[in-house]
């Protein structure tokens, strides 16, 4: 394989100490949930992470250099998918992986920058968690082992004394056939990209997913730091919802009160800053992979 002027090369010190650094911080991330999973243990804000999204820690804890970037001495990368290994050991990400997966490039640079043009929409409360369960049956409680807060009829005069502006598909298409006629927009998956905006929880978040769905692509340093922001996100999302989490230690923000209005905006106006970086890199990302 010949190396263009593009291609980084790292040498075997200096990419074994960046893999030694991301199997620590995945360990610190994701060992409790791997503890829990070992012991039967579910968890109703951090589950989340690993059923709804469905990438398995052990996907996570192998390193990615990300695109044009080559490994000296790293033959054990020739049994990874969408890997190669030249004659001198060196490996990097097959070209063919970004021939093949071009669409998903394009698709997920589109949708950040259109997200990224539009103004922060805050005062959506997190209503969205109370909305799935607005008027519904037990069956419609998603965590059935967590009680609600404000029980279901005190639940569901929140949803009658607020209005819904949810603006995320992947949370509307969840709310309950009651609350959806509710709600300020109707979503659907073909006009996702025209609705995405900066303030929203959930676009956050799924900043890890769509980093993910990118590798071996982009840099699992990348992934890293939108699965710690997913984490912050996920945290502020259930304790502005309707269930009582002080048993797993999730102080509640009762945004059925101005005081917790206010602080759940405050809260989301941070996320949205702290977002706002990630979603740029990853767009940048996007723009270089398709320039090659």
């Amino acid at each position: 394989m010949t190396r263009s002027v593009e291609t980084l090369a790292l040498s075997r010190s200096e990419w074994t100490a960046r893999q030694a650094l991301h199997f620590e911080k995945v360990e610190q991330l994701v060992g409790p949930h791997r503890a829990r999973r070992s012991a039967g243990i579910t968890h109703p804000v951090h589950d989340f992470l690993f059923t709804y999204y469905n990438f398995k820690p052990a996907q996570l804890r192998r390193w990615h250099p990300g695109y044009s970037v080559a490994l000296e001495g790293a033959s054990e990368y020739a049994e990874f998918s969408g890997y190669r290994v030249d004659e001198s050991g060196y490996a990097s990400v097959d070209p063919s992986v970004l021939d093949r997966r071009r669409h998903t490039v394009e698709f997920v640079g589109k949708l950040l920058d259109q997200t990224s043009s539009r103004p922060a929409v805050l005062g959506c409360f997190g209503l969205h968690e109370w909305a799935m369960v607005y008027r519904g049956d037990e069956e419609a409680i998603r965590h059935q082992s967590v009680p609600l807060r404000l029980g279901s009829a005190g639940t569901d005069a929140v949803v009658e004394s607020l209005p819904l502006k949810c603006t995320h598909y992947d949370a509307f298409r969840f709310f309950t056939p009651d609350a959806a006629p509710k709600n300020a927009l109707n979503l659907i998956r073909d006009t996702q990209i025209d609705y995405e905006q900066p303030g929203c929880l959930h676009a956050g978040m799924d900043l890890y997913k769509w980093s993910f769905k990118l590798l071996p692509l982009v840099d699992s340093d990348l992934v890293m730091a939108c699965f710690e922001h997913a984490l912050l996100a996920r945290e502020l999302d259930m304790r502005a919802s309707p269930y009582d989490l002080r048993e797993y230690g999730y102080s509640p923000i009762a945004i059925e009160t101005p005081a917790g209005r206010a602080e759940y905006v405050r809260q989301q106006q941070q996320l949205a800053e702290r977002a706002a970086p990630l979603r740029a890199t990853l767009a940048e990302r996007c723009r270089d992979l398709l320039g090659h």
